[in-house]
């Protein structure tokens, strides 16, 4: 049985990821309610398991939980279609721009990357977003998805491809 947790030290070591263990949750989930739900579970099996926690790499052990409870979701639900799109204004800070039409660009960009991301397969879309969004090393993301930095590596620039081509794809059909 697992030793019970200091709540104290939970709060310090690991709320404070809660945003990041969303984030990868909402991109391998690819909808808010399911993210919600994944990270509500992952943050009750780091409670319960923190008692046997050691170190002070909090983030990393919270998303490869994240990680695992993801991929567990995955499979139970898989060819289940996502309930809701990504809303990039939910989930942005305000923006100080004030011209509509740079606004509206912007706000196109963004829908073209997060399309393009989300149509990458998860493997290359999770490391992608460990890198590139959550700005973890390649060792913290080898280590979160239990795999050779070399292969982080590997997928981290297969996957860069990808979605250069996607973009190249869809800047070629839109021009």
């Amino acid at each position: 049985m697992p030793a019970v947790p200091d709540l104290a030290r939970f709060e310090q070591v690991i709320v404070p990821h809660l945003d990041a263990a969303y984030n990868l949750a909402r991109w391998l989930t690819g909808n808010d309610p399911d993210a919600q739900d994944v990270v509500q579970e992952a943050s009750l099996r780091a409670l319960q398991f923190f008692g046997g926690f050691r170190g002070d790499r909090g983030r990393a052990w919270l998303l490869a939980i994240v990680r695992h409870t993801c991929f567990t979701w995955l499979r139970k639900h898989r060819g289940r279609e996502p309930a809701l799109i990504f809303d990039e204004d939910m989930h942005s800070p305000a923006s100080e721009a004030t011209n509509p039409q740079q606004l509206l660009l912007r706000e196109e960009d963004r829908q073209i990357l997060h399309q393009a991301l989300e149509e990458l397969p998860v493997e290359f879309r999770e490391v992608i977003v460990l890198r590139e969004l959550e700005g973890l090393s390649y060792k913290e993301i080898a280590d979160i998805a239990a795999i050779p930095v070399g292969t982080v590596m590997s997928r981290l620039a297969r996957g860069r491809d990808r979605l250069q081509q996607r973009l190249t794809e869809r800047l070629k059909k839109d021009s």
